[in-house]
């Protein structure tokens, strides 16, 4: 979710200096400034000499219609925001939020004989149409290539000036564009997280739609949009050209990265499916720039890059046959090998103690299926859902489920389930025996410093200090505990998520602070949130978030499934913990408190240990 930006000199012309030392039981403050603002760290409290402003940046561009400013002060004295006084803590911290015009707007924030200017653009969130006879060039719609089967609807989309009339020729089509009645839009995401999530109605005026199917294979070439009005035309063309695609002779991709990430439309915009195992290979049944679209069989289908697989050509569908099944135990796993002919598409669905893995583009000749007396299996069901899906249905002895792996081997799709871990819950000083934790502090590095306080204290910092704190509660208790970084590292996303898998913990905490997207309100928001993706994970979430608002009476902000990386990890359960709003005046102080981080690292230890108690 968004981050804070701290106070940096190229921005406000400001510098933090943090600098403490006691020398014959004095306090002597070695404090330096450029253009002033300073802030001091004094036991619990970080105090600010002078005026200080944390975001937005003095020259910040939004589409949001509102804006907050995230700064503090000393208590001595006001701070106005364009001559009106202005609600802060008692600490002198802010937030306030201020409507935002389209255009520019400007803010003068001053605290005794020191200002600070900032501007603050609204752009429209909507392109207005021409004034003049024309189109908006990217609105014209195909922007890229793209590809078809014979008979499937292609819809065409422009912006032009209103009460024209809008045509589009294709091949020896012309196509007429309709006015819109409606132009519905949806918010971000992360509106959710503000719970301003409604439907946005936009103007309607220019814009055009209409749509057409194609049934013969051709090469179309670009659309050629025509506007009219009062006895004057323009024309232009789409940038994309589109190609209806021969039914007879279709390509096959095969997925040749692990794994390869796979989406309900062509780009990474819509939201994910379950990703396929290296080698998998489907149908491409379209193509839209660069992704193309994989068949199932019958209506399913997904769309992959194009860049995540090779493309062969052929005229032979990707299809198997499966008949036997039979499992294995390694380690803390189990096996479930399944012989196919060809790698084929899947999907996973996980519910309470129950697996299910689908399998597509395939029929089943099953008569025998091997499984062992097993740590992890109930009992295995398996249905012929229609003519090309095939699925199965794994019971679980568990009482939750601790992660799974996929892979081709060969063409043996081989699903591994992890077995709860091996611990000795009867141990009452050391409970968490056996058990491996993965911790990960978030973000790290000089270059990501995630949210920012009140006074610049950057969030990297905090979530170290908690983590440290944390790993060192669970240790005492037992457990092995790994942290993803242990100093100010520059480390990725992807390569935390892969420790996690290297290191195929018990449970997987990725600890953070939270902040507000720029219509968020920063003033009032606050509160513990949580964040799971996988089934698996939900219910550690929950535990972990109720735990720990009840004991240590902290509001809540939620329980949130998200699609973050650091909880996509199939191997564990994973949560992401936003352990508070750092940009909140108030709640900053017992963010950064070390009383208060003890507390909190003492207390999601208790809480950890508590989940492990349950019936595993």
């Amino acid at each position: 979710m968004p981050k804070v930006r701290y106070c940096e000199p190229n921005l406000i012309g400001c510098e933090k200096v943090v600098f403490m030392r006691r020398i014959f039981g004095f306090l002597f403050l070695f404090l330096f400034a450029v253009a002033a603002c300073i802030t001091l760290t004094v036991g619990a409290q970080t105090l600010v000499l002078g005026l200080h402003l944390t975001y937005p940046p003095t020259q910040h561009q939004t589409t949001s219609s509102k804006i907050f400013l995230i700064g503090s002060a000393p208590t001595d004295g006001e701070v106005l925001v364009n001559d009106r006084p202005i609600k802060r803590s008692i600490y002198g911290h802010f937030a306030p939020s201020f409507p935002l015009q389209i255009g520019e707007n400007t803010f003068a924030l001053k605290y005794k004989d020191r200002t600070i200017d900032l501007k603050v653009t609204r752009s429209q969130r909507e392109t207005s149409p021409p004034q003049e006879l024309g189109f908006i060039a990217d609105s014209l719609t195909p922007t890229v290539d793209m590809a078809r089967m014979p008979g499937e609807r292609i819809c065409f989309n422009a912006i032009a000036t209103p009460s024209a009339t809008v045509t589009v020729k294709l091949g020896d089509r012309t196509v007429a564009l309709e006015p819109k009645t409606a132009n519905i839009q949806l918010p971000a995401n992360t509106a959710a997280l503000t719970k301003l999530n409604q439907p946005i109605g936009e103007p309607v005026a220019g814009r055009y739609a209409g749509c057409a199917t194609f049934a013969n294979p051709t090469k179309l070439g670009q659309p050629e949009y025509e506007a009219s009005l009062n006895g004057k035309s323009v024309k232009q063309s789409a940038k994309g050209n589109v190609e209806i695609l021969p039914s007879d002779r279709l390509l096959v991709a095969e997925v040749n990265v692990e794994p390869g990430v796979t989406r309900t439309g062509p780009s990474s915009d819509f939201s994910r499916l379950t990703p396929l195992p290296k080698s998998t290979r489907a149908l491409i049944t379209a193509r839209e720039g660069e992704w193309i679209r994989l068949s199932y069989g019958g209506e399913n289908s997904a769309w992959i890059n194009s860049k995540s697989t090779n493309i062969r050509d052929t005229n032979q569908p990707p299809h198997s046959i499966v008949r036997s099944l039979s499992s294995k135990i390694l380690k803390d796993w189990t096996e479930i090998i399944i012989p196919l002919q060809i790698p084929v598409p899947i999907t996973i669905n996980q519910n309470n103690n129950t697996f299910k893995l689908t399998l597509h583009n395939v029929t089943a000749q099953t008569d025998t299926i091997s499984v062992d007396s097993d740590p992890a299996i109930e009992r295995l069901d398996w249905q012929q859902v229609d003519s090309t899906k095939v699925e199965y249905v794994i019971s679980l002895k568990s009482a939750r489920q601790w992660g799974y792996k996929l892979r081709y081997d060969d063409t043996s799709l081989v699903l591994s389930l992890k077995h709860p871990p091996k611990s000795d819950r009867t141990q009452q000083l050391k409970p968490l025996i056996g058990v491996n934790i993965l911790l990960d502090p978030g973000h790290g590095s000089k270059e990501d410093y995630g949210s920012r306080g009140s006074t610049g204290y950057p969030e990297k910092d905090v979530t170290l200090i908690t983590s440290k704190l944390l790993r060192d509660r669970l240790e005492r208790m037992g457990a092995k505990v790994y942290l993803t970084r242990e100093g100010d590292d520059d480390i990725l996303p992807e390569a935390r998520v892969a420790m996690i898998n290297k290191i195929e913990p018990a449970i997987a905490l990725s600890i953070h602070y939270n902040a507000l997207p720029d219509n968020g309100d920063a003033e009032n928001t606050k509160g513990i949130g949580t964040f799971w993706y996988h089934p698996q994970s939900q219910g550690l979430a929950q535990f972990l978030h109720d735990f720990l608002v009840k004991n240590l009476k902290r509001e809540t902000y939620g329980v949130y499934w998200g699609n973050l990386a650091l909880v996509r990890p199939t191997v564990t359960p994973s949560v992401l913990l936003e352990l508070g709003f750092i940009i909140h005046p108030e709640e900053f102080e017992w963010i950064i408190n070390p009383q208060q981080q003890k507390l909190l690292a003492e207390t999601l230890a208790d809480a950890v240990v508590a989940w492990f108690k349950q019936p595993l």
